[in-house]
């Protein structure tokens, strides 16, 4: 074997280490979560530090096909984020907390500007302990004090997960100038604030 190719054996032999430690540092794991606008979400959740993936989409509904923005309420889904994570570097139950502080998790008719069903909050869970976990986040809340009003969010066991239309991925940076005109004119922020105070969006950095 000549010296180069000696060479070039190492190092691409040295280079797909370094992936595969990098990959296995990384603990990837998934949530689904409901809280109004899919845009918005998708947003706060681009902003928390370990969180790997956002997508929009919708779930939770009785239909099983060809669920699409036009139809996905007449069908009970709702407008939900599946969220990959790292697992290493924040957990189930810090997400949890982070959902919480991003919603009005005491609204049960929608969420801000947006009405309906579809809007409405919920936790999908994906395994027993993130519904063990879902369960004493909200007990926890509720027993705080902290909300002046009882809790609406659902908690249940995630349905299948329909990806939402190209246009609606990544809209806060796609459309920027229109996201933040919806989201100050839905009155997001302000109402999450009203709810809970200094603890509004804690976690999310932006």
């Amino acid at each position: 074997m000549s010296r180069a190719l000696c060479h070039f054996v190492i190092t691409t032999f040295a280079l797909l280490l370094l992936v595969a430690s990098a990959e296995a540092e990384e603990k990837l794991e998934t949530a689904i979560f409901a809280g109004g606008c899919f845009w918005c979400v998708e947003s706060d959740f681009d902003h928390v530090p370990g969180v790997i993936e956002t997508i929009s989409g919708y779930s939770g509904g009785t239909t099983t096909q060809n669920v699409t923005y036009k139809n996905h309420a007449d069908a009970q889904h709702r407008e939900v984020v599946k969220i990959t994570f790292d697992a290493n570097r924040i957990s189930y139950g810090e997400l949890l907390d982070i959902y919480w502080r991003s919603v009005d998790p005491t609204d049960a008719g929608g969420q801000f500007c947006d009405r309906g069903h579809s809007y409405t909050t919920a936790i999908y869970t994906l395994t027993e302990d993130q519904a063990n976990e879902a369960e004493a986040s909200r007990n926890k809340l509720e027993a705080s004090g902290v909300l002046s009003a009882a809790i609406a969010t659902e908690i249940a066991p995630a349905k299948p997960f329909f990806e939402a239309e190209g246009y609606h991925q990544d809209y806060y940076n796609t459309n920027s100038i229109r996201y933040r005109y919806y989201r100050f004119a839905c009155g997001r922020d302000d109402r999450v604030k009203e709810v809970w105070g200094p603890e509004a969006h804690k976690g999310i950095e932006k």
